[in-house]
């Protein structure tokens, strides 16, 4: 039977030859990118050192788990990276479903392409560049806004002395930047939809409303569950570029701004602690996979052909 089996596995090699070969590099890149680099997971268990390396550097057991938990930030944030990624999850998804639909119901072919590539645009944008453009927006001497405000009689904000504010800005600007892009799965989505269950309702008076909520949300469904499951993937991974770039260095903001990866990258910065690092990393991986795994269940329990495995 053995040998059996491997002949036929040998045949099968040999006649599907071809798209093997169109999918080694794949593979390949896959595994020395990808997989690979997680063996660098015991970096979380060792006093690294520049003269032995990775595996050369002595193990410490959970010495470097302590200095993040010892910290006193962990739970601050790790509540901010959470509460921070919930709000965009929920958001994005509203505002991207919202404007696939919009941009379906749009009539005019070359307004509706214009409007979607404008959309599109601030993907492209650095969070550099954005930070650039809130400087000058939310400035106390150079702000735009509180020129505005100050033209018309009024107060300017110290917006970058006001930590309260921060979280409206963060979620707005994340929106902004990711709304156009994150549309695009949800209008694949939606042209797919056979068009004739559309022509059904039309024929059965439903107006525009009544054919968005009882046919296009309905039959999206199933790539909106899956890409919230890929959403909470991540939902422990704070947006380092963003959070960087927009909020800096400004102490007066951490309380209500500091997530898990800036917290981090400044621990990194002033001691030069990788095996801390390689251990907040693998904190969060193991949250994330655990509330991947909860989430998926809960779905199978409506519905198991929603489910990622």
């Amino acid at each position: 039977m053995k040998k059996n089996g491997w002949k036929g596995f040998c045949k099968k090699l040999y006649k599907y030859r071809v798209f093997l070969l169109m999918l080694a590099p794949a593979v390949i890149y896959t595994l020395i990118f990808s997989y690979y680099p997680m063996t660098g997971i015991v970096m979380a268990f060792k006093k690294y050192s520049y003269a032995g390396g990775i595996w050369g550097s002595p193990w410490n057991g959970f010495d470097n788990f302590k200095f993040f938990f010892k910290s006193g930030q962990a739970g601050l944030v790790t509540r901010n990276t959470v509460l921070y990624n919930l709000a965009f999850i929920v958001i994005n998804t509203t505002m991207q479903i919202a404007v696939a639909v919009l941009l379906t119901e749009i009539r005019n072919k070359h307004y509706r392409k214009i409007t979607q590539s404008l959309m599109f645009l601030p993907y492209f944008i650095s969070w550099v560049i954005v930070g650039v453009m809130a400087f000058n927006i939310f400035s106390s001497d150079y702000g735009f806004l509180n020129r505005l405000i100050e033209t018309f009689g009024g107060t300017p904000i110290k917006f970058y002395t006001t930590p309260k504010a921060w979280p409206f800005i963060l979620v707005f600007f994340n929106v902004w930047k990711g709304i156009g892009y994150g549309s695009v799965m949800y209008l694949a989505a939606i042209m797919g939809i056979d068009t004739s269950i559309y022509e059904a309702a039309r024929i059965d008076g439903a107006n525009a409303f009544q054919r968005i909520f009882k046919v296009t949300i309905p039959m999206i469904m199933p790539t909106t569950i899956i890409l919230l499951l890929l959403s909470v993937g991540g939902i422990f991974k704070g947006n380092f570029d963003m959070f960087y770039n927009l909020v800096g260095s400004n102490g007066l903001l951490y309380n209500y701004t500091d997530v898990i990866d800036t917290l981090t990258f400044r621990a990194l910065i002033s001691s030069n602690d990788f095996g801390m690092s390689a251990a907040v990393g693998l904190y969060q991986s193991v949250l994330c996979f655990i509330t991947v795994v909860i989430v998926n269940k809960l779905v199978g329990l409506y519905d198991k052909d929603y489910t990622l495995f």
